[in-house]
């Protein structure tokens, strides 16, 4: 985390929480990996999670099943709008709710809840930086650009491709294809001029079958 203090704090005032909603299994990864010692998770407090890899990352560290909200496993998408759907049915006036996510991120879930007249907090338990191109990733990506027929980018978040534009400036997409895991994340890659973007439910077997419809 940037702020390894403050993740500390949070978990501090877990005991004073209603709800914790974790974004992603690196939040939850990070954010357990710097419990204070002198601090345990509160066997009472309710873990929202937006998707399935989210909710094992909390199983895997102790987390009791019964405990978490999630989308439905059959969920279109696995996001905010999704986990909003098992949330909106429970009075959240005066609830005190932590989102933990890395720094950033979108706001949607947390200005929902406070319309329904919840008091939300954000801690960052990690930093989003951009890959760095070298060695294999370097030529695999020059491949890619070189051939672009021949090679598919997945895509698992938007940042991810800026950060892709960004390191390929002048770079023409047109020809390029590229699967992306969510609605938001496959405009953004069409707005860059990818020519070919599929959409795919972000779950592995999903991912596999679009790509192997793309193969065949």
């Amino acid at each position: 985390p940037s702020d390894i203090a403050a993740v500390e704090d949070a978990w501090r005032e877990l005991s004073a929480k209603r709800l914790v909603v974790f974004v992603s299994p690196n939040a939850v990864e990070q954010f357990f990996a710097h419990r204070p010692a002198s601090v345990a998770w509160p066997t009472q407090l309710s873990v929202a999670s937006t998707g399935p890899g989210t909710t094992q990352a909390l199983q895997q560290l102790g987390v009791n099943p019964t405990a978490i909200i999630e989308p439905a496993p059959d969920a279109p998408q696995f996001d905010s709008e999704a986990l909003w759907a098992h949330l909106q049915t429970q009075d959240w006036t005066g609830a005190a709710v932590l989102i933990v996510r890395g720094d950033g991120g979108r706001d949607w879930l947390a200005d929902t809840l406070r319309r329904h007249g919840a008091r939300v907090d954000f801690v960052a338990a990690y930093r989003r930086t951009p890959a760095r191109f070298d060695g294999d990733a370097m030529r695999c990506s020059s491949d890619a650009l070189q051939r672009p027929e021949e090679h598919l980018w997945l895509f698992s978040s938007s940042e991810a491709i800026d950060h892709l534009v960004r390191a390929c400036p002048g770079n023409d997409w047109t020809r390029s294809q590229a699967i992306a895991t969510h609605p938001r994340i496959a405009e953004r890659a069409r707005d860059c001029g990818f020519g070919v973007v599929r959409e795919a439910r972000p779950g592995f077997e999903a991912v596999v079958a679009c790509i192997q419809s793309i193969a065949s």
